[in-house]
This record gives C-alpha cells, structure tokens and sequence, in this order.
C-alpha cells in the first residue's frame, strides 16, 4: 500500500524531483519518475485518488481504478487533505520536467485535471470527495446567507457534496488549477481558478460576520460535516482564505479580493479570544464561541473538548494585515506577470553536518514512533517519516547546489 495524503508519495516524488533540479543527477529524476508511475496506477475512474493506493492484487479488487479497466469498486475521488491535488501536482511537474514526452503520466494528469473540471458546481466551489459530476440545473448560484435555524445536534448528514473550504480543499485546488495554467497554457484552468475565486466573494457571510464556514449546503448555508464540525464561522480556514484572496488580487489586480479580504479581517480581529488567539467555531449571528466535549456535546465551554482536533487556531492576522496593506498601498499598480519568491539562505555546514550524523548505517533516518492504523499491538517503535526524509534531502541538495554557484 502506498499513502496518498501528504506528505505521502507525492510529496516524496515532488522532493526527488527538487533534488533532481538542485543537483541534475539523472538518479532523482528516475525516482520521481517512479514515483509518478506509481501514482497512476492509483488513479480512479472519476479521475481522482482515495486516500492510499492499494498494490496487492487482490485488495485492488476493491478499486475502479484506470489502470486495470475496473468499474464497478470504490471510485471516490478525495480532495479533503490536498490528496488529490497532490498527486496531479505530482504528475504535472514530473510532465513538464519530461517535456512531456511520458505519454502516460502526460494522459493521467490531464484526465485528472478534466475530471476536476467537470466537478466543480456552477458557482466554482468544489465538493469534498465525488464519484459523479453535477448537474448545473441542481446548483444555482446563490451568495451566502443564514440558515433560520440550525440543528444543535449532528444529524449524521452526508457532507462530502457540499460545497468545501474545509482543510484548504479549496484553496490547495486554485493552487492547482493555477499550476496547470502555467504549465499547459491552458485558459480552461485559469477560467476554473477565477470561478473558484468568485465561489469565495459569494461565500462571504453577510454582517455581522463577514467571514468563512467550513462547508455550506446547496441553499449556501453554513452545514454540519463531521460530528465536532458544526455550521458556523471559522477562525482557522478563513485565515486561509484571506491567504487566497490576497493571492488573487495580485495575479489580477482585482479590487473585489481586497475589498472582501479587508471586511473579514476587521471582523476576524474583533473576534480573537482573550490570548489572542481565534477559535475554530464561532456561533452564527451571536459570534458566541463553540466547542464539544468529549460525547460530542455542542457547548460554550472549552473544559472538556476531545484532544483529537484543536477548536482553537493560532492567529496570523498580523502578518496578513501587513500584506493586505501593502497590497493596498500598491492598489493602483498592474498585477506583476511573475510572482518573485524570496531566495533563502543556504544551510549551514553545522546543519548539514547534523543530517549526515543522523543517518544510520543502511542510510537511513530512523526515528522514534508508531505506524499509524496499525493498533495498538503493533510493536513497532522506530520509523522512517517522510516528512523528515523530504526536509533533509531538500537540505542536503539545497547545500550541494550552493556549492556548485
């Protein structure tokens, strides 16, 4: 089985691929190239990934995937924790570094991207997981407003068609759209990205909460998704959005993003907790906090919330003040046509040095920690995390590319 969700095998294929760049040795691009391979016998018949990819011939039984001309199995294409967002990010910078010339990973990505593109709603929001494509004539486009009542109590509706923030889904999805833009010069993905960004101006609570829910309904009010997720404002995907809108409004020069970015960010400032930071869940209207306990109780009190999920999110309003004002000092200013990153400094001998102690005698960075699902009986102790392997090649190559200037 291989896993999907970052920072799974697209994130190690994406890591090879950067040390390829770094370095040109043949040997990473090889890698990522297996990397992608892999990735699309993975691929779903509604263009999508689930969660992992299963290799074992008789688990892959339960799979529509492509590859192997099955139907009639689990066909669910998941964008909740940027899981197939990742994967395509995966195949088209592996497509593009290939000049692409692999007809295979070159097909995937598309069809991946077209499936995309069929299930985005009219109003350019996208669902959580789909195995089928909307009907226009069902989803009008509407803005958001409040529902005139709302359940206290979770119901156990199906979420996973309403229309997503939750998790970046939709922000990890512009991105994407974005990347295919540049990469394939195609106007249809820019199209999907500017729709996806009118999806967020309509989505904007009316006051006296001009921010963001998780998810909405097709009558666009906010919704229940999981039992600890009820309909409500959110103090950490929103900050996620202004992100977004920030974003947009330099590719653009569209005045809308900043004017919607600054309503939310007057509002979300006036709604930080006592330590500054925000909470996950405010109350419609009454802007009352929200949290659960243990039984999955709705209450006011944070006193016994589970300690799976944080009902709490850290406030970077600051920093997104500062850029939403600098944005507004350059109003008058035509978009630039390539965004610049800023270059960061090479590590340090000491750091590198620190990597390379690190490995054990097979070449390895083995740490303390548990397989997760897996039980707990399964003995293992110590494991290899991608997560450290991607951040230490990336040093180590960053370093080995530095010399080489």
């Amino acid at each position: 089985m291989a896993w999907v969700q970052p920072p799974g095998t697209p994130s190690v294929g994406l890591a090879f691929l950067d040390v390829y760049k770094k370095t040109r040795d043949p040997y990473y691009l090889e890698a990522a190239v297996e990397t992608a391979r892999a990735l699309v016998k993975g691929q779903l018949q509604s263009g999508g990934w689930a969660y992992s990819i299963e290799f074992d011939p008789d688990k892959r039984k339960g799979y529509a995937y492509r590859s192997d001309g099955r139907t009639d199995a689990h066909n669910v294409t998941t964008l909740d924790d940027d899981t197939t967002q990742a994967a395509l990010r995966c195949l088209i910078k592996v497509d593009h570094t290939l000049d692409f010339k692999d007809a295979t990973i070159h097909e995937a990505a598309l069809f991946g991207l077209d499936s995309l593109l069929r299930a985005q709603y009219p109003n350019g929001a996208w669902p959580q997981r789909y195995t089928e494509f909307p009907d226009p004539a069902n989803y009008p486009v509407k803005k958001a407003t409040y529902p005139e009542e709302w359940s206290r109590v979770y119901k156990g509706t199906d979420y996973t068609g309403y229309y997503t923030l939750n998790d970046n889904t939709l922000a990890d999805t512009i991105a994407l759209m974005d990347l295919a833009a540049e990469t394939y010069a195609e106007e249809r993905y820019r199209a999907a990205w500017r729709k996806a960004g009118d999806f967020i101006l309509l989505a904007q609570m009316p006051d006296p909460q001009p921010a963001w829910a998780q998810q909405y309904d097709v009558g666009m009010h906010p919704a229940w998704a999981c039992k600890f997720e009820p309909p409500a404002i959110t103090g950490g995907e929103s900050q996620g959005i202004l992100r977004v809108l920030l974003a947009l409004h330099a590719k653009t020069g569209d005045h809308r993003y900043l004017d919607s970015a600054g309503r939310a960010l007057a509002y979300l400032k006036a709604s930080r907790l006592p330590d500054g930071h925000l909470a996950r869940f405010y109350e419609l209207k009454t802007n009352t906090p929200l949290y659960f306990t243990k039984t999955y109780e709705l209450t006011y009190s944070d006193a016994d919330t589970p300690t799976h999920y944080s009902f709490t999110s850290y406030s970077s309003l600051d920093a997104i003040e500062a850029d939403y004002r600098a944005a507004c000092d350059a109003k008058g200013e035509a978009p630039p046509d390539k965004k610049t990153e800023p270059t960061a400094a090479p590590p340090s001998a000491e750091e590198v040095k620190k990597v390379i102690t690190a490995l054990d005698a097979r070449g390895a960075w083995v740490e303390s920690g548990r397989l997760r699902y897996h039980g707990e009986e399964d003995p293992t102790r110590e494991v290899i995390d991608t997560q450290t392997f991607i951040a230490n090649i990336g040093l180590l190559s960053t370093y080995i590319a530095a010399g080489k200037e």
